[in-house]
């Protein structure tokens, strides 16, 4: 019932048409003697029951990502890694710290004693994200890599019961997925001891930087889990779709110098696998032209962005009333509400999810065939990671933007992405 679980059709994500163009995707690494890539899972320096998990998960062939970022952990290399949305990041990390402490586990797992109100969770793993759906997501693909191992993995994150977050700890934790800021309350608790960490990886780095964490996040690495016999001993990964100053200055700081820089196609970019439409709608028109957009369109997965957490639950609204199958996710939604829509969402009873930011960046929902930029994002980043959602390892995707007078800030780096990805280019831009 677990492998089903774990395993099951809901949980695979298959390969499209175009995953052979990823071999095409330019890639480089940067830095001294950095090791050789595999091409086959089989290559791979990886404990023979990650080999046969991964095979379970059906994972068949490694995308570029994760062929160069797999050799690099398991060389006990630091790593800055920057590449698209969509091209297997998650797994690119999971898999390799998973596989490294498979067989370790009975002397390296700790348990709380009936009792002992001092239990402090010594997690080997440590993988900070800025969101508590990414967390979640991370989460669930660390179950399946840690299937048939003694390995525990936990999540904790705002917007979730704290002592139900400590029962799962106090059950043992070795590889612990938390948001920044539920991290520091659960240390500032004595409840988490971040010495005996062998890896600590920073995904979407870039987001969380974006969401002020960067002073949360230094003191976790330079304070928090500081420990002069072990810091030495600690193996560190940024991953990010883009490679800003304050990212570098992140890397500098918190990487060994010998630090290995992997770049998978144009950093900031987004796949060709994406047929972008930009089209213009005036503010007065947008909902009656989105009816008519999804009412065009072959029913699937389409996932809606805009501006408020009052538009979003207003346009799910028109949306029920107009007979689409809608929901919506947004930052004031509990914990238990956010979930459950992303699950109908997932599952297709709601096959139209409308949304603010919080589901845009790192948020792996299965087999979205078409985005739609309901109000314009206000950079082109922003506008990379929302399209990112679809065309997801391979697969083909659709993205429809409603272009207007209040979004013309973005025009000039849109019709550069626009060209760059080949894609038409309208007149009013």
């Amino acid at each position: 019932m677990l492998e089903k679980e774990l395993f099951g059709i809901d949980n695979h994500v298959h390969s499209g048409l175009n995953f052979d163009k990823y071999e095409k995707i330019a890639v480089k690494v940067t830095g001294d003697n950095p090791p050789p890539g595999f091409n086959k899972f089989e290559d791979a320096n990886l404990h023979p029951c990650m080999k046969e998990n991964i095979a379970l998960a059906r994972y068949t062939v490694p995308t570029p990502v994760q062929k160069h970022s797999i050799s690099i952990v398991t060389a006990n290399r630091d790593l800055m890694a920057c590449a698209q949305t969509g091209s297997g990041k998650t797994a690119a990390f999971l898999i390799p710290t998973c596989s490294a402490i498979f067989g370790q586990a009975q002397q390296l797992i700790s348990r709380a004693r009936p009792g002992d109100y001092h239990f402090k969770s010594r997690p080997l793993v440590l993988i900070l994200a800025p969101t508590r759906e990414l967390c979640c997501q991370i989460f669930d693909e660390a179950r399946r890599f840690c299937y048939r191992s003694m390995l525990r993995p936990c999540a904790v994150y705002g917007g979730a019961g704290v002592h139900g977050q400590i029962k799962e700890l106090d059950r043992g934790c070795d590889i612990l997925v938390a948001t920044p800021g539920r991290l520091c309350d659960l240390i500032d608790r004595g409840k988490i001891d971040l010495s005996h960490l062998r890896y600590l990886v920073l995904d979407e780095a870039d987001r969380m930087l974006d969401m002020g964490f960067e002073s949360v996040i230094r003191d976790v690495v330079e304070n928090k889990g500081k420990d002069g016999t072990r810091l030495k001993n600690r193996t560190t990964l940024m991953y990010s779709a883009t490679f800003p100053r304050e990212i570098r200055a992140l890397a500098r700081d918190f990487l060994k110098p010998n630090y290995l820089f992997l770049k998978v196609g144009r950093i900031g970019g987004t796949t060709t696998d994406i047929t972008q439409k930009v089209m213009w709608v005036e503010e007065s028109e947008k909902r009656e032209r989105l009816k008519q957009l999804l009412m065009s369109q072959p029913p699937c997965r389409t996932l809606i962005f805009v501006d408020t957490k009052r538009a979003a639950d207003s346009l799910d609204h028109y949306l029920f009333q107009s007979k689409l199958p809608s929901t919506s996710i947004h930052g004031d939604r509990s914990q238990m509400e956010r979930e459950d829509a992303l699950l109908a969402f997932k599952k297709g009873t709601c096959p139209i999810l409308v949304a603010t930011a919080v589901v845009a960046r790192g948020i792996d929902i299965k087999n979205v065939m078409h985005v739609v930029n309901y109000d314009m994002p206000p950079n082109i980043d922003e506008y990379i990671h929302r399209i990112g959602r679809t065309a997801r390892v391979g697969n083909a995707g659709l993205a429809s933007s409603f272009f207007n007078n209040s979004s013309t800030g973005i025009a000039r780096d849109l019709t550069k992405l626009l060209v760059e990805c080949k894609q038409e280019v309208p007149e009013f831009l």
